[in-house]
């Protein structure tokens, strides 16, 4: 048999020679500046052991769901950590999927119905725009984090609507790929004045913001005011999984709808464990703390090392230093890693064509030292 078909061969020699071809890393011990791994949570032997300490007090001995969670896979855990969730969030319900890949495109491939109208930032992540393209609804995107442009293009669609289109807006707390944020009250006041259902990804923000990592909506109290919120267990949690917060009605819709809940194994019960154990390590940890520390000096030396007219601005736990071009951009990131740190090349066309960087995740273990370095390290290297 043949290797790949000729246009999969070409499509990848294209990757290879605008020098943008993604391949797995390997693990490295490398100062850690490129994992979402915020708090240090994923690689806490003390939360790995109450993980499975609660698996042994509840005398929990299986090592899968056994099925979909409508079949046989809704497991005691999932009802607990559901309700612990609803509580620690401030929900009305929640309903936990297997990845926040699974959450965004089941919730945007059934929730948005046929005459629909999406509006979504330029920026969103991946995972939403493929739910959206499952969607049967029509899709608009609006300028980054521009709501004067959101509001021309609905006001616009609407004048020549002659049915009334249910509208949903789609932003996200920290933008993965800028680390910048939305004015959420302006989007929230917005969706209110014109009736759209308002839906925000908090996936980087969770752990981060807000007292005990609530969440940045939250911390804004805003939580009450959108329809659906997405938080995922795989950054600053250490875990793995997602949630979307919503109405107890939304929920319910979602577990008869949402083809990426309904048609797939459910998580085993020691994810669920882990689960239980980082959010009970939240309510009393100082890793927040740290990691808002750690934010706090690392834009502080960027004024130092005169960095900071080439990051864009940022709040959160990621930082990006913009450098034009694939070859320029994973260059410095080579020479960087040669001095022992780990800080990632963001290419296009993940990133738009001239936007190229380097994203610089923050952790509450990263200290004042290894910060300090790796910064005078760049500019060293962007001033060549």
């Amino acid at each position: 048999m043949e290797g790949l078909p000729k246009k999969l061969q070409k499509k990848l020699l294209d990757r290879e020679e605008s020098n943008a071809l993604r391949k797995l890393p390997k693990q490295t011990d490398l100062v850690d500046f490129s994992s979402n791994d915020y708090l240090g949570f994923a690689v806490e032997k003390k939360l790995f052991d109450k993980a499975h300490q609660i698996l042994v007090e509840k005398e929990i001995h299986q090592n899968g769901a056994t099925g979909s969670r409508l079949l046989s896979g809704n497991h005691q855990l999932y009802i607990e950590t559901e309700a612990m969730l609803t509580k620690f969030h401030n929900a009305e319900s929640a309903l936990i999927f297997n990845s926040g890949y699974d959450a965004n495109i089941g919730f945007f491939s059934s929730v948005p119905q046929r005459g629909d109208i999406i509006f979504y930032d330029e920026f969103i992540h991946a995972s939403i725009r493929d739910g959206i393209q499952m969607s049967n609804a029509k899709s608009y995107k609006f300028a980054h984090n521009d709501i004067e442009e959101l509001k021309t293009k609905l006001l616009s669609l609407r004048s020549e609507s002659k049915s009334q289109q249910e509208v949903f807006v789609v932003t996200e707390s920290v933008f993965s790929m800028d680390g910048d944020s939305p004015d959420l009250k302006t989007f929230v006041d917005f969706c209110n004045e014109y009736k759209c259902y308002l839906i925000v990804d908090e996936a980087h923000a969770t752990g981060v913001f807000g007292d005990k990592g609530v969440g940045l909506l939250q911390e804004l109290r805003l939580e009450d005011e959108v329809f659906a919120r997405i938080n995922t267990f795989g950054k600053a949690l250490g875990s793995h999984g997602a949630v979307i917060f919503g109405s107890k009605d939304l929920k319910s819709y979602l577990v008869n709808f949402a083809r990426s809940f309904i048609y797939t194994t459910g998580l085993p019960p020691h994810t669920l464990a882990t689960i239980q154990s980082m959010y009970t390590e939240l309510k009393t940890t100082s890793e927040i703390e740290k990691l808002q520390g750690n934010i706090q000096f690392f834009k502080q030396k960027l004024k130092t090392v005169n960095l900071k007219p080439l990051f864009i601005d940022s709040n959160s736990a990621i930082h990006c230093c913009v450098i034009r071009g694939n070859e320029n951009v994973k260059s410095i990131a080579a020479e960087i890693k040669n001095k022992d740190f780990d800080v990632k090349p963001i290419l296009s066309p993940t990133v738009p064509l001239g936007k190229e960087r380097l994203r610089f995740c923050l952790h509450s273990y990263n200290s004042d030292e290894e910060i300090a370095e790796v910064l005078e390290l760049l500019a060293t290297f962007v001033s060549k």
